[in-house]
């Protein structure tokens, strides 16, 4: 059984820091350094950032100084935010973060060598410089990640979707991988509107969106492009798998379940894809899968078109 030091609930207060800015280290700040000393230096370097990884990075690497250290590992499940550094070892001392009973996350470090009582006292005071920043920067993180998000729906909003398009035809590009794009469109949506009221039309997005993320890899990405429209990004998937992956959507909205005043609600969607030409812009690729859209609701909808 490998042995564990139990968690401890760290909540710090005093970590409400003042200065801001912390000169470039030369070689000899990277000697050895007294408790409080560190702290001081880790109150003024934390600060000198918003992202949370470089934060715990420069945390890591500085804390080193004092408690010798494999490994840190970071996890905030509400962000969806994992992070480790280093190499992962027999022995480990586990704390959950608090700021002003504002729940941070669990942080973890590992070595091979068992902690002493001392070196866990030292951790948990150098902690105290830690999560002021840490809070901030996930302030920050969430902040950007509502800037990006649809509200409703909790798809990705049109910015949010021209930068991730760019992102992934470029990298596509570098990598010499396929990349398709589905653009979709809920049929009859105005009909749904127009006859049981807007309040039912935002329930229906939210469930196609649902049903969506849900039949859907991790890596790919759902946006609502507008109205009761979304567009699908797929990494790393040629034309046939995309179709595949498009009948599948297709499918899964086609089997909600949705009842209004007593009555089944018919929900389908039609659906156009594209892949990536050889030198093709993320402009014209996502203009061939909505071209692709047209011809599938002009055909009579709830199906799926390949651009050619």
């Amino acid at each position: 059984m490998v042995p564990h030091t139990p968690s401890n609930t760290i909540d710090f207060d005093a970590a409400k820091l003042q200065r801001l800015g912390y000169a470039s280290r030369s070689r000899q700040a990277l000697r050895p350094v007294s408790l409080a000393q560190l702290r001081q230096q880790l109150s003024l370097q934390l600060q000198t950032s918003l992202e949370v990884e470089r934060i715990l990075g420069l945390f890591f690497q500085e804390v080193q100084r004092l408690v010798p250290l494999s490994a840190l590992s970071y996890q905030l499940q509400a962000c969806d935010l994992r992070l480790e550094l280093g190499e992962r070892a027999n022995h480990s001392a586990g704390y959950r973060l608090s700021h002003q009973g504002e729940y941070l996350g669990e942080l973890v470090f590992r070595r091979n060598q068992r902690f002493s009582d001392d070196e866990l006292g030292q951790l948990e005071s150098l902690l105290a410089s830690l999560l002021f920043p840490l809070r901030n920067a996930l302030l920050y993180r969430s902040a950007l990640q509502s800037a990006l998000r649809d509200p409703l729906t909790d798809t990705g909003n049109r910015i949010a979707m021209d930068q991730a398009l760019q992102r992934e035809v470029d990298m596509a590009r570098r990598s010499l991988q396929p990349l398709s794009v589905l653009m979709l469109d809920i049929d009859h949506f105005k009909d749904i509107n127009d006859r049981f009221g807007h309040a039912t039309g935002d329930e229906v997005l939210k469930a196609v969106a649902a049903a969506l993320k849900d039949s859907l890899r991790n890596i790919d990405m759902v946006f609502r492009y507008g109205g009761e429209e979304f567009l699908v990004l797929l990494s790393n998937t040629g034309r046939e798998a995309a179709q595949m992956v498009g009948e599948r959507l297709r499918l899964a909205v086609l089997g909600l379940q949705y009842l209004v005043e007593g009555q089944a609600l018919d929900i389908s969607i039609s659906l156009g894809c594209a892949n990536l030409l050889p030198g093709e812009s993320a402009e014209s690729l996502q203009r061939r899968a909505d071209n692709a859209l047209y011809v599938s609701k002009r055909e009579g909808r709830n199906r799926l078109s390949m651009a050619g």
